[in-house]
């Protein structure tokens, strides 16, 4: 599924987290990588914004290990970090 304007407005409000290194991590995801990315991998960026943000923030620095579905998504998020 193509992301729209729309939708990547949705997308970088839904990356305002509360915690700015994981605002400007995902923010950064949606505006280079987002529309050029596959659809399981929107997907997975979807479902990953439903996570706690403590736990996301644990996955992005390392301290936890991130699921299968998101380990290659979260690797990608913080490549650049």
């Amino acid at each position: 599924m193509a992301a729209d304007r729309q939708e990547l407005g949705k997308l970088r409000w839904r990356c305002r987290r509360g915690m700015k290194e994981l605002d400007i991590l995902l923010t950064r995801y949606v505006d280079k990588c987002f529309c050029g990315a596959s659809n399981p991998e929107q997907e997975a960026f979807r479902r990953l914004l439903e996570t706690q943000d403590t736990l996301l923030y644990a996955y992005c620095l390392g301290s936890e290990r991130p699921p299968p579905e998101f380990a290659a998504l979260i690797e990608r998020i913080t490549a650049d970090r």
